[in-house]
């Protein structure tokens, strides 16, 4: 009798890992192996399957439609594996954590990442609050909060930055209100890093602008610039199809960059802390930013 075939947990976990990426150097990173060490355990997975996963083509990588079946499978696999060690592990953890971070970072970093952290740590209860950053620092201040991911200025202290990257002019795609005069802006609260950025733009460009529409979340923001209302400021990973990109030639210059920091609450100390500040932190130096794995 033929040896059951099985499909080894470190076997999937790379699998997902390059699907996820598209890439076999940063899944690699992801899972701590090397670049080779993935590749032969992606050509096992395709000997065990008898069919490849994976078309290369260069450096791009793109699933198979039989490695697009896989990866359903494979995903449901690792969690319940990760179900089942938790289950069992003596150490496992149980607590309650609350994170603070602006609704903009909520929508785009932390499905994946509490959707990672649950696998392992089922028995944890995550609370999230979003509100502006100025707000998440009080609240952190005051022990409100345990942690917060929020936006920092190049002159805050304390924390760890997870991204940085330049903020882009954004516009409806089937409207011009750049070609406006005064360009009509929408942007976020007063003492946003984002309004700033813009405002300082527009004033070294001498271009008559107008504060036309202001909010404290992204959803207003957007409202207004996907209806052609307004431009703005914003994270090149908040942007939708209906969104375009507006440069140098179209008269827009370019913005500084914004970062994300992760912040931890005063005097604040335990387990279930540590192990999620650890797993944010994990999952920003990893593979994908969040933002693109929620795109």
């Amino acid at each position: 009798m033929a040896s059951p075939r099985i499909l080894e947990p470190e076997l999937l976990q790379s699998f997902v890992a390059i699907a996820e990426s598209g890439s076999f150097t940063e899944a690699a990173r992801r899972v701590h192996r090397t670049q080779s060490a993935v590749s032969m355990q992606i050509r096992r997975l395709e000997d065990l399957l008898g069919r490849p996963v994976f078309l290369r083509n260069g450096r791009s990588v793109a699933l198979t439609q039989d490695g697009d079946l896989l990866l359903g499978h494979a995903r449901r696999i690792l969690r319940a594996h990760g179900e089942a060690i938790a289950a069992f592990d003596g150490s496992d953890l149980q607590g309650r954590v609350v994170i603070g971070t602006p609704d903009q970072y909520a929508t785009a970093f932390l499905p994946g990442i509490l959707a990672r952290f649950a696998e392992t740590h089922p028995r944890v209860h995550v609370e999230v609050a979003c509100d502006i950053s100025n707000t998440l620092r009080a609240q952190l201040a005051d022990g409100t909060l345990d942690l917060a991911l929020l936006t920092c200025s190049h002159g805050d202290e304390g924390g760890v930055v997870v991204l940085e990257e330049p903020l882009v002019w954004a516009t409806s795609a089937r409207h011009c209100a750049h070609e406006r005069t005064p360009v009509p802006l929408a942007l976020f609260h007063q003492g946003c890093v984002y309004r700033r950025s813009a405002v300082e733009a527009m004033a070294a460009l001498e271009r008559p602008y107008r504060i036309a529409y202001t909010s404290m979340s992204m959803a207003g923001i957007m409202a207004a610039v996907r209806a052609g209302l307004a431009v703005s400021a914003l994270p090149r990973f908040s942007l939708v199809e209906q969104l375009r990109i507006l440069g140098e030639r179209e008269g827009f210059p370019p913005l500084p960059s914004y970062r994300v920091g992760l912040m931890r609450g005063r005097d604040k100390r335990s387990p279930v802390l540590d192990r999620l500040e650890e797993h944010i932190l994990e999952s920003f130096a990893g593979a994908v930013p969040p933002a693109a794995a929620a795109a």
